[in-house]
């Protein structure tokens, strides 16, 4: 087993990790609870990934990009997890924001949607989550019925990130109910402006994110704005979500590391009663933990990367990233928050922020108890 990363790997590492230091971190006071990056750093810093070769750095190189695997872009969004002056959730400094599910559209549905997005004229939002169907997506009740050459659509989405300003949405829409995951459920194209599509409101959480909450009342869309064939959405919806778990182990990795940075140096400078706090067992210990919990979870995003890449199903990795590290992630804050005391309360720190979107994380894109469950599944699959 070799535990080092390549060369290549360890160079990107380093420039990501010095355009961190040298150029987010010192504004992150600056840009305070912003849900978006402003115009002029969003236009500034786009510069500065095309200077440092990180532009498009997870598009396929078909399509113009880099075509990095997901280790690379794991190690990238893990140094970016250590500031907040750009949302975790807006990465569009590296590029147009492309989800997975465009690569695979037919020619026609290409020039239509994502040519349009690899130039920066389009935008697209992707529909899952349902008031009663978040975490359990095979329940969700929004129906999309063939009619003629149209399919008309019916239901009620929400916590969808960047429908306000889309301008097309990935809707994922039950075709046959008797089905649903098992070849019942599809994704549908939807133009924002098709008649029929109501943007409800965005709703404020507990994070920066603010995403929002849809209707579709007989929405019609034709029938080639179907992606690939009727039943296959369940599949495609996964596969992107599942590289999305990564990703939050990614992020995690990021802030477990800056809480330990904060904690250590406060650790070393706060004088109570006489001693450092480095001094007290109680403090020692949240420390070890963060360190242990960093050491454990880079392994695992490291491992979960490395075999996606290679085309190895890690459905059940995944799942343990996720979890693990948004809990650890969110302890790392929780901790450190405690080290620092009323300091850690304020917007001073970036550790209060992290504390909020770390407790938001451990509910999105799947939930811990609901991953647990599912992992559980297939563990007890494999002995029976």
């Amino acid at each position: 087993m070799n535990f080092e990363l390549d060369p290549e790997l360890v160079d990107l590492q380093a420039r990501v990790r010095r355009f961190v230091d040298d150029e987010l971190l010192p504004l992150e006071r600056e840009m305070g609870p912003r849900e978006t990056l402003t115009p002029e750093l969003r236009d500034r810093f786009r510069a500065r990934t095309k200077e440092l070769g990180l532009w498009m750095h997870d598009i396929p190189k078909e399509f113009g990009g880099l075509g990095m695997g997901l280790l690379a872009r794991a190690i990238i969004l893990a140094e970016i997890g250590r500031q907040i002056t750009v949302p975790w959730r807006d990465q569009s400094i590296f590029g147009p924001l492309v989800g997975p599910i465009l690569y695979q559209l037919d020619d026609a549905q290409k020039e239509r949607y994502l040519y349009p997005v690899l130039r920066g004229e389009r935008l697209g939002c992707f529909a899952q989550t349902e008031p009663s169907a978040g975490s359990d997506p095979a329940s969700m009740m929004t129906t999309a019925v063939r009619d003629g050459d149209d399919y008309v659509i019916n239901g009620h989405k929400w916590f969808i990130g960047w429908a306000d300003i889309a301008d097309f949405i990935q809707l994922v829409a039950v075709t046959d109910p008797e089905k649903r995951a098992r070849g019942g459920i599809s994704v549908f194209l939807v133009d924002m402006d098709t008649p029929g599509v109501r943007h409800v409101r965005k709703i404020d959480t507990i994070s920066r994110t603010k995403p929002s909450e849809l209707i579709f009342e007989n929405v019609r869309v034709p029938v080639d704005r179907l992606v690939g064939l009727p039943g296959q959405g369940f599949r495609l919806a996964q596969e992107w979500i599942t590289e999305g778990r990564v990703r939050h182990a990614a992020r995690s990795m990021g802030v477990i590391s800056r809480c330990l940075d904060l904690a250590a140096k406060r650790a070393l400078e706060r004088v109570t009663f006489g001693r450092p706090l480095a001094d007290r067992q109680a403090i020692q210990w949240m420390i070890v933990d963060m360190y242990q919990h960093l050491h454990q979870l880079r392994l695992m995003t490291y491992e979960v990367a490395w075999k996606s890449d290679r085309g190895i199903d890690v459905r059940n990795e995944s799942y343990m990233c996720k979890y693990f590290g948004d809990e650890s992630a969110f302890e790392a804050a929780d901790r450190c928050m405690q080290i620092y005391g009323a300091l850690g309360l304020t917007s001073d720190l970036p550790i209060e922020l992290f504390w909020r979107e770390q407790r938001a994380n451990m509910i999105t894109e799947g939930s811990t108890e609901v991953l647990k469950t599912t992992l559980a599944r297939h563990i007890l699959r494999e002995y029976s």
